[in-house]
């Protein structure tokens, strides 16, 4: 995971990069607002973000709201680092677009928490955003029928765009995923195949044609 810190204090920013790469992150300096901006407005900027509140230029709460607004950053996970610690300040934080904060100075055991929740967030973002592009491809090959279809009501073949007579089962295969396994129902079969040879009399009795009847 790739970490931007933006912090004029080089003494809290070589804290935070040593930190930071000892955990396993790739980390990226900066010492100002107008620089953390440039960092991210680059291709495949890094998406955990931690911001000074106080720098120089642009502070953490104005860049945060800057992050929020761009669409490429939006799904960004912004820590503020702050000495600041009464609850104005940090609803003000948080409104602006922050995920969370960190108060200074820096308690080693509750940053490197703090930090492994966004990364854990970012993480579970990742999944999402591939479980819905896996979705979106699925239903690019999904074929629905909707609407009102005409079916003739005798034959029940149905018309098509084209103004031309389908059977019911091509239809269904062009419009749909479904294939179609012919089988016959009980009563279909008691009909057409019954057991009883006398039954069988009547049944094709009752299917003749009157110019066989005669």
């Amino acid at each position: 995971m790739r970490v931007l810190v933006a912090d004029d204090d080089i003494t809290y920013r070589i804290f935070l990069e040593e930190a930071l790469a000892k955990w396993g992150y790739e980390v990226t300096g900066v010492e100002d607002g107008e620089k953390a901006w440039e960092a991210l407005s680059g291709e495949d900027p890094p998406r955990l973000i931690l911001l000074d509140w106080v720098m120089p230029g642009m502070d953490g709460v104005e860049l945060a709201a800057r992050i929020r607004a761009e669409e490429k950053l939006a799904s960004s996970y912004v820590v503020l680092l702050t000495a600041k610690d009464g609850k104005e300040d940090v609803v003000r934080g948080l409104d602006a677009g922050a995920d969370d904060y960190i108060t200074k100075p820096f308690h080693h055991a509750e940053l490197r928490a703090r930090v492994a929740v966004g990364n854990r967030v970012l993480g579970l973002q990742e999944q999402l955003a591939g479980r819905l592009r896996e979705l979106q491809e699925a239903l690019q090959h999904v074929k629905t029928l909707q609407g009102l279809i005409p079916i003739c009501m005798h034959c029940h073949k149905i018309r098509s765009d084209q103004e031309s007579w389908e059977k019911i089962e091509s239809y269904i295969e062009d419009h749909s995923s479904a294939e179609f396994s012919h089988s016959i129902c009980p009563e279909c079969l008691d009909k057409y195949y019954p057991e009883d040879p006398e039954e069988a009399d009547e049944t094709a009795s009752e299917t003749a044609s009157p110019a066989e009847s005669i």
